[in-house]
This record gives C-alpha cells, sequence and structure tokens, in this order.
C-alpha cells in the first residue's frame, strides 16, 4: 500500500524533466515531510496532516509546471488544464475513429485502397484539427467572460496508484491489448469479410489464402505472444532489459515474415491486386511493396529503440 506522499511524489514527478526528477524528488518528500511533522508536533493526527498539507500543495500538475519552469498560459492559467485535460481526450480516439470509419466507408462504397487510405488520413486530420480549434475557441471564451466552470475542487483522492517507479500505466496497456486484438481479429475476418467485393459480389481476401498453410497463424501466434508481453510489462511496471529483449524478439518475429513476403510478392492475394488495375500500372504495386516494407521495418525499430531508451533512464 502507497502513502498519499507517494502518490503525490509520483503525480507530480511525471511531468518534470527525467533529470531533475531524484532531485526534485528528494526536496519535494522533505518539505512534504517537515510540515506534516511540524502538525503532528501541535497535535494533530499524523494521517491527517499529511491530507492537508497536501492539500494546500494543490494540483501536482500545477506543482510540476513549477519545478519545470512551465507557463500553464496558453488559454489562461485557471483554464488550462480542464483544456489540457479535454483535448488529450479528445484527439486521443475521435480523429482516429473518423479516419477508420470514412476509410471503410469509401472502400465498401467501391473506392479503391489508396483512395480510401487517402480519405481515411485527411478525415483524420481535419477532425483532429476542428477539435484543436473549436475546443480552443470554446474555451478562450469562457476565459474572456470569467465563466465559473463548477469543476469539482482537487483533492488527495484523486492521486493516481502508481508509485515513481511505476513507467507503464493501465491506459497504456489497455490501449496497445486493444490494438493488438483489432489486428488478430482481422486477420481472419479479412478471409470472410474484407469489404472488397469480386467481379460476381464475393467476398475477396485481401491477403493470399495460401498464408494458412502456415504464416497467417505464424503472426497471429506472434501476436498472441505480444499481448502477454504487454501483460508482463504491466505486473512488472517499467522496461527491464529482459522485456527488452523479448520486445525485440517479438517484433523481429513479426516485421521480417511481413518485410519478406511483401518483396516477394506473396503477402497480398493475387486476385486482389488484380482487381484494382492502378496496383498493375508502372510501378504502383512496388511502391505500395516497399512503402509497406519500410513502414513496418521503421515501426518495429521506432519500438525497440524507445524501449531500450526507457529502460537505460530508468537503470538504477
Amino acid at each position: 500500500m502507497t502513502t498519499l506522499t507517494d502518490r503525490y511524489l509520483a503525480a507530480t514527478l511525471r511531468s518534470v524533466p527525467v533529470a531533475r526528477r531524484a532531485e526534485i524528488a528528494t526536496e519535494l518528500r522533505a518539505s512534504i515531510d517537515d510540515m506534516v511533522e511540524g502538525r503532528a508536533a501541535g497535535g494533530q493526527d499524523a494521517a491527517t496532516a499529511e491530507r492537508e498539507v497536501l492539500t494546500e500543495l494543490g494540483d501536482p500538475d500545477k506543482l510540476a509546471a513549477r519545478y519545470a519552469d512551465r507557463r500553464l498560459q496558453l488559454i489562461g492559467p485557471a483554464y488550462y488544464l480542464a483544456w489540457s485535460r479535454l483535448m488529450k481526450l479528445l484527439l486521443s480516439f475521435i480523429p482516429a475513429l473518423a479516419g477508420v470509419l470514412v476509410g471503410l466507408l469509401q472502400t465498401a462504397d467501391g473506392g479503391d485502397v489508396g483512395d480510401a487510405i487517402g480519405g481515411g488520413i485527411s478525415a483524420a486530420f481535419q477532425v483532429a484539427v476542428q477539435i484543436a480549434f473549436w475546443v480552443t475557441v470554446v474555451f478562450a471564451v469562457l476565459e474572456r467572460t470569467k465563466t465559473p466552470l463548477h469543476l469539482p475542487e482537487w483533492s488527495v483522492d484523486q492521486l493516481p496508484e502508481d508509485t515513481t517507479d511505476r513507467q507503464i500505466t493501465l491506459s497504456d496497456i489497455a490501449a496497445s491489448v486493444t490494438f493488438l486484438v483489432l489486428i488478430i481479429a482481422y486477420l481472419p475476418m479479412q478471409h470472410f469479410r474484407s469489404f472488397v467485393p469480386t467481379d460476381g459480389g464475393e467476398n475477396l481476401p485481401i491477403l493470399d489464402p495460401a498464408l494458412w498453410s502456415f504464416w497467417l497463424p505464424f503472426l497471429i501466434a506472434v501476436l498472441v505472444a505480444t499481448i502477454g508481453l504487454e501483460v508482463a510489462k504491466y505486473r512488472t511496471g517499467r522496461w527491464t532489459w529482459p522485456l527488452v529483449a523479448v520486445n525485440a524478439v517479438l517484433g523481429l518475429a513479426f516485421a521480417a515474415p511481413v518485410a519478406w513476403l511483401m518483396s516477394t510478392d506473396r503477402l497480398l492475394n493475387p486476385e486482389f491486386v488484380a482487381r484494382f488495375e492502378w496496383l498493375g500500372e508502372g510501378d504502383n504495386l512496388n511502391l505500395v511493396a516497399t512503402a509497406v516494407i519500410a513502414g513496418t521495418v521503421l515501426v518495429t525499430l521506432w519500438d525497440i529503440l524507445d524501449s531500450a531508451v526507457k529502460t537505460w533512464r530508468n537503470r538504477t
């Protein structure tokens, strides 16, 4: 069981530069302990004194901004955190959802895949811009007219349970697992419902059905193992070198077959390629293959490098 002080420190330190976390943690903990001891010496219960001291220190995000010398004045200090939190929430899923829906609708409506992907990306970008603009406008008007938001006052009960050692949050893991589950579900689904019809109106798989003899089950197994890695990461609470090694092995086990299959024209269903004339024109198919291979390799290498850097920075 972590103390309120531990939780308060964790909530504050997550928003300050890594290089200063140890210094700030020592300084802030000492200040809190001194204030609590002073109140306890006056006869106050230690637990009550701790709650009152942390309440007086206020929202840890505001305290972290002071330590990092970061101004909270894009909208105004009284409204900034509410604006920032709402923006992060809305931008975390609405643009991506809009992009996917637009892409699927264009494909189902008979459009080619290239146009559907472009339309989805364009829709996601436009939705993100609209959200950022209108939310900012609304908060600017509220701030200028001094309209009270009537938000509940911050209290120590809002502190997260995570300690400073926890690097990986439940929301991060939930997002990763959800994404992996969707990919696992889509691999067999596209064989029966890809939203790409044949000339006779039947379903046209995007991936070569011959891959079910080995490669698709293998890739699904790698993705399932990756879900296990995500669970292990959450239980550990932070990246470790063994987890980095497992992450690298699983990443390469997925990326290498995908890159090889795409480079040898074995990933996409030949009937799917023939269905879209633009894929057969000039070097279009090679360009698609290059984009898929490059994207797969870059994402995999970035994920491995990112996990290694986080482990190195949090070494003890």
